[in-house]
């Protein structure tokens, strides 16, 4: 028995569902040369119709001995592996970066739709809010600790909440705009930041310039009335502190303007704006004094625990928290 071959221009064209009807660059003088075109029975249906070509029939493989064919399939299935053993060229394209992200708008849209999870259903940008600044804590938790595992996994959960706000933003049957509209506005917003990319902007040499041009630059498209415009309120107050001074410092405010004093809040507020003048992050500082305070808190428990002491006094917790070890 002969061993089975195609014709010469017989080929499997491997396409992406996701990416509807876009075909392998590769693949178009081989469909134009081809004497018959298929879709294989996995491809979705959407797919499938845009082709415009029939499923392929259970004898594709001795259609192709006679004439060259071209199978187009989401994988390599029974009849493209028997194509492929045959002779029949493979032509694929691999996938864009991101277009994983079409499946997360895919299954986003499906838990808000008819038929999906009540709960999704019932969210609004409201109740959601509480989720953002979670997610947004336990993704600083994975860069503190260095947690490459914990850091993927947040960075999706944060992720989530973007998809999750865009797609009730879709709903609103007033002003509605979905997750195209967010990408494309943080695009242009991209570009138009870095013309020293993207144009033929001179002015940036070093990071510095980079960041005050930055500045001047969302200063010109917001027209902002205030030095204090755009700046988010709701953040921890150490953190808005540090924001406030940076802002001030750069429109000529010297820290002695700045609030300061002996009570507890214009105290901790001129702390801040010193460290940030200073070129420290005091939010950063403050919390990895704070993260270091509970280990040590941890260790002298664990201490404790060891030698068998319970109902900690003072005198026990000074003891053990100066002795304590990481």
């Amino acid at each position: 028995m002969s061993e089975l071959r195609v014709a010469e221009g017989t080929a499997i064209v491997l396409v992406d569902d996701r990416l509807d009807e876009a075909l392998p660059a590769a693949a178009l003088p081989l469909v134009r040369k081809a004497a018959e075109v298929y879709a294989d029975a996995g491809l979705s249906a959407a797919t499938k119709a845009a082709l415009q070509v029939p499923e392929a029939p259970e004898d594709v493989v001795a259609r192709a001995a006679d004439a060259p064919v071209v199978l187009v399939t989401g994988e390599i299935g029974p009849a493209a592996e028997t194509l492929r053993a045959a002779g029949a060229l493979v032509v694929g394209a691999p996938a864009p970066d991101g277009v994983e992200l079409l499946d997360a708008v895919t299954v986003m849209d499906r838990l808000r739709s008819p038929g999906g999870c009540p709960w999704d259903a019932e969210q609004d940008h409201d109740s959601l809010r509480q989720y953002l600044v979670e997610e947004a804590y336990e993704l600083l938790d994975a860069i503190a600790e260095k947690d490459r595992e914990a850091l993927r996994e947040e960075l999706g959960d944060v992720l989530l909440q973007v998809l999750f706000h865009a797609r009730v933003a879709a709903e609103d049957p007033d002003d509605p705009f979905g997750i195209d509209a967010v990408a494309a506005g943080l695009v242009s917003k991209l570009v138009s930041r870095h013309p020293h990319v993207f144009a033929d902007d001179t002015a940036v040499v070093d990071t510095e310039t980079q960041h005050a041009r930055w500045e001047e630059l969302k200063q010109r498209e917001k027209q902002r009335e205030s030095i204090v415009d755009g700046v988010a309120l709701g953040q921890p107050a150490v953190a808005l502190a540090a924001k406030l001074t940076q802002r001030a410092a750069r429109a000529g405010i010297p820290l002695e303007a700045m609030p300061s004093g002996d009570d507890t809040g214009s105290a901790l507020f001129a702390l801040a704006a010193r460290g940030k003048l200073d070129g420290i992050d005091p939010e950063d500082a403050l919390r990895s004094v704070a993260l270091e305070f509970a280990t040590r808190i941890r260790a002298a428990e664990r201490r404790a625990r060891e030698t068998g002491r319970t109902d900690l006094t003072a005198a026990d917790w000074s003891e053990l928290l100066s002795g304590s070890d990481a």
